[in-house]
């Protein structure tokens, strides 16, 4: 049997590349080729590509307390669905230009929550939507006590509004299963955590 990873991005022959729209966000048309698995040449197609940079979300977890904090925000994305388009997520924010992963996330968790980070631990980077997106997101867990956590964030100027919950982690898990939860940063993160969880409260403490 073939292995994956046969092909990298040698592999692709871009024809040409126009910016077709600049905004608060970036889109590029591409006319590309590349090899075929049957061992052909595909023909030439376009693709538009939405260029967004990396981002980093963290999930902030308090391993005494075994609570977790959430951000509840308005989503423009998530309009025009059978919900409400203001969400429960993570603290999250866009990546700036020489700033660490772990930066952001420290930046991002005063701005959107009020807290500060006493150890970041990795949980995976990920695609968000390849097919026509580049973004890539870091996502961590954080340690934090939620002893004072919750209340109303957010930079004004940015247009953020912002409440921040305390939730218990058995109650933020059970939001996956009943889809008030439907995020993907928030699934992958409380997922991990329910996998992760006996290990945190043991030695994060």
């Amino acid at each position: 049997m073939t292995k994956p990873f046969q092909f990298n991005a040698s592999d692709i022959t871009v024809e040409k590349r126009e910016t077709v729209f600049q905004g608060f966000f970036r889109m590029d048309k591409l006319w590309l080729t590349h090899p075929r698995f049957d061992g052909r040449d595909m023909p030439v197609f376009t693709r538009e590509l939405f260029l967004r940079g990396d981002a980093t979300c963290v999930l902030p977890y308090d391993p005494q307390r075994d609570e977790v904090v959430l951000l509840e925000q308005f989503r423009l994305g998530a309009m025009g669905r059978d919900q409400s388009p203001w969400l429960l997520e993570l603290v999250a924010g866009m990546n700036e230009n020489g700033e660490t992963p772990e930066e952001v996330a420290q930046r991002e968790g005063q701005e959107e929550a009020g807290l500060t980070f006493s150890k970041l631990e990795k949980i995976c980077n990920y695609l968000v939507s390849p097919g026509g997106s580049t973004e890539l997101i870091h996502l961590y867990c954080g340690r934090i006590s939620t002893e004072s956590a919750g209340g109303l964030f957010g930079v004004e100027h940015e247009h953020e509004d912002i409440r921040a919950h305390v939730v218990s982690a058995d109650d933020a898990i059970a939001m996956i299963s009943d889809g008030r939860i439907n995020n993907a940063a928030a699934i992958i993160a409380l997922q991990w955590l329910q996998l992760n969880r006996a290990r945190l409260r043991e030695g994060w403490v």
